[in-house]
């Protein structure tokens, strides 16, 4: 995989042409800066490109909060390790912005992954098509992260009602038990499927559970006709996508405003 053009198509199709996600959603560009505006509860506003230089960049910032103001919204402004200029991030910063853990984007190309990975005997993965299943989606991403989940709840109940064709949720089981979560987001027109919220119980870890459904979701997003998996990896994720075949590419990182 010749990574430069790799981040270049990803830069183009998943930020420059990003389409809106969820129920109400749009695009909204103003100038050098690409904003996704959500109105549903929970719904994710965000700076997702621009493109910036030390004389536009501080009155870009001004804009996108003025606007987000308006709105009402609190949002995150997107940074990748390869935004410009180069002191974005301190300007984000300065502007009242809080950065957020940072994340590493890991893309593989579907047909380079090992894809041999076998589940525990007393665990299987369930495909989620109704709200009793994302209620147990829900409670495992609880117990995998440590924190509330209910706009995991409200953004999965919203893909169900608006667009279940596209709705492509799992849940890992052990008998009744839901032990770890995932999703995958399929962006049409575009090279790229999104693997998103994989995390297991923490008694549950270190089994094949989160490769597993890395292996499942990548089995789909081919025979969909999809080239690449793009994945917003933690520190733990990581050296597991690493095993598997994915390739680092840059750092990403969302710096969050409260809503004015």
């Amino acid at each position: 995989m010749d990574h430069q053009k790799v981040l270049e198509l990803f830069d183009r199709q998943m930020r420059r042409e990003m389409r809106a996600e969820g129920d109400g959603s749009r695009i909204e560009r103003d100038g050098p800066v690409l904003r996704h505006i959500g109105t549903a509860p929970d719904a994710w506003n965000a700076v997702v490109w621009s493109d910036l230089d030390e004389t536009t960049a501080d009155e870009a910032i001004a804009g996108s909060v003025r606007r987000f103001a308006e709105l009402g919204f609190p949002f995150e402004w997107k940074l990748y390790g390869y935004d410009r200029p180069a002191d974005l991030a301190t300007r984000l910063t300065a502007a009242g912005f809080v950065p957020d853990d940072e994340e590493t984007l890991m893309i593989a190309a579907i047909s380079d992954l090992s894809l041999d990975v076998t589940l525990p005997p007393e665990v299987r993965i369930d495909r989620v098509t109704t709200p009793a299943g994302v209620e147990l989606m829900v409670t495992a991403s609880e117990q995998a992260f440590g924190e509330n989940a209910d706009w995991l709840r409200h953004r999965l109940l919203d893909q169900l009602a608006n667009d279940p064709d596209n709705a492509y949720l799992f849940v890992a089981m052990a008998g009744d038990t839901p032990v770890s979560g995932a999703r995958m987001d399929v962006n049409e027109g575009t090279a790229f499927a999104g693997l998103w919220g994989g995390g297991t119980a923490p008694a549950w870890r270190g089994r094949g559970i989160y490769r597993a459904l890395v292996a499942e979701r990548a089995r789909i997003a081919a025979a969909l006709g999809y080239e690449y998996l793009q994945v917003d990896a933690s520190s733990q994720s990581r050296p597991i996508l690493e095993r598997l075949g994915f390739a680092v590419l840059t750092s990403t990182t969302p710096y969050n405003k409260a809503a004015s």
